[in-house]
């Protein structure tokens, strides 16, 4: 914050380690609007998650600083607001901790403050109802970006609801979810003659949004801005394939006993209430294979030219959210009983969907998992994660033809692959790993006599 008599200045704080910079979604406030302290005044969008800045004073905004859809870098200026005080000493702003740090400003905290699992509710389905007085709706689109919140562009975009055409009740206008839900079909069409500067230009055909009951313009052709979450995704694949030395391995596996025994725990009461799934039995019989093959658990460090081996793991899980692939990952798994790992990995899958995985879900991973086989495909062969050594991939889980005891039966069987850095893990200790992992999903009791 930069004192300019009663007029404070908020800059982009320190949203996690290692992020630099951050797109701005929306402001929920304007020009000339009170602003109270700790009131949402805009989101941004990192590459780990979407992020309320909330306002560390409050008084009245002079001037906002910059304009949705801009990438801006960490600690510069965003807004201005007349206090009608003095600026705080120089000791009242947030300055380095003991650890040298900066002081998180917005969101999570330091990274050592997440480590520590916390106690996460079910999430639980909330049906959809029209509200009795359904909010305003407006009569024109408007001319920049709506203001809602992450949870309301969600459920927008699943009901097809035009945010441009909804009434925000939210602070500074913003658009809420219970605004989306009382939302009511228009009959105005937004065409790209809408807009002041595109006056000229002639209106493309129309179609009829079934969902909604909006007409929207056709196209051939759609072009979506590279950013957020896909822009840092496509960076940090591209340094994967030129910075790492990748070579891969794959395994068929006789998955029967392990579906057996996925389907005797959900008769139980341990696992009453939770969806008990393949992903969970693999996700437990990686952390027991990186026990007896902590090679796999490394990290190339080419400052110091030196390996660095975990004695944790940090367990990765790839989930697809409509922002892109985010990888949340579960700390200190190696502590985690079957059951913690199928309430764990339900719910970072769940908030990463719905955008609320924050940062110190998604930094600090040391191995992940992908799961192709929900997309009903066979194998593929992941990119290794930047920082990490290995990645592995499920397959999908089919019944076939199969020699088992020396006959032909019918089984279920999936095929496991294993990526890997080859400057650190060579084909030995792939190989050996991976045949680990298989050995305890196809004898899946000697897994869980080791819990």
């Amino acid at each position: 914050m930069h004192d300019d008599g009663h007029v404070l200045e908020f800059r982009l704080p320190d949203l996690g380690e290692g992020l630099t910079d951050a797109e701005l979604l929306s402001w929920s406030v304007d020009v000339g609007d009170t602003v109270e302290l700790n009131q949402t005044i805009a989101e941004v969008e990192t590459a780990k998650a979407v992020v309320a800045l909330p306002s560390p004073f409050s008084g009245q905004v002079v001037e906002l600083l910059a304009r949705p859809g801009d990438t801006v870098p960490v600690g510069a200026p965003l807004i201005r607001v007349r206090t009608g005080r003095a600026a705080p000493p120089a000791a009242e702003t947030p300055g380095p901790g003991e650890n040298g740090r900066t002081s998180v400003l917005v969101g999570y905290g330091p990274e050592d403050e997440g480590i520590s699992r916390r106690r996460r509710p079910t999430p639980t389905a909330e049906p959809i109802a029209a509200a009795e007085n359904p909010p305003p709706v407006r009569a024109e689109p408007m001319t920049a970006r709506a203001a809602a919140t992450p949870a309301a562009r969600k459920l927008a975009k699943e009901l097809g609801i035009d945010l441009w055409y909804v009434a925000g009740s939210g602070p500074g206008g913003a658009v809420t979810v219970e605004d989306v839900r009382g939302a009511v079909p228009v009959s105005q069409p937004r065409t790209l003659a809408t807009r002041a500067d595109e006056t000229t230009a002639p209106v493309p055909p129309t179609v009829t949004d079934q969902h909604a009951g909006l007409i929207r313009p056709a196209a051939r052709e759609e072009r979506t801005p590279i950013s957020g979450i896909r822009k840092r995704t496509a960076a940090a694949m591209v340094a994967s394939a030129r910075t790492i030395p990748q070579a891969s391995a794959f395994v068929a596996v006789d998955f029967t006993a392990s579906m057996e025994l996925l389907d005797h725990l959900r008769s139980t009461a341990s696992f009453a209430g939770l969806t008990l799934t393949p992903l969970s039995l693999v996700a437990k019989a990686v952390i027991a294979a990186i026990a007896e093959f902590p090679g796999i658990n490394t990290a190339w460090d080419e400052a110091n030219q030196e390996i660095i081996t975990r004695h944790y793991v940090n367990l990765g899980i790839a989930v697809a959210t409509e922002r892109g692939l985010l990888v949340p990952n579960l700390k200190e798994a190696q502590s985690l009983s079957l059951r913690d790992l199928c309430r764990e990995i339900g719910w970072l899958a769940e908030t990463a969907r719905a955008g609320s995985a924050t940062p110190v879900d998604l930094r600090g991973g040391t191995f992940t998992i992908t799961n192709v086989g929900v997309f009903g495909v066979d194998t593929g062969v992941p990119l290794v994660n930047p920082g990490e050594a290995a990645i592995l991939c499920l397959g999908s889980i089919r019944k076939r033809p199969w020699i088992f005891r020396d006959e032909l039966a019918v089984r279920w069987v999936t095929t496991l692959g294993v990526s890997f850095d080859h400057r650190m893990v060579d084909g030995e200790l792939g190989a050996r790993f991976l045949a680990a992992v298989a050995g305890l999903l196809e004898d899946p009791l000697t897994l869980l006599s080791r819990s």
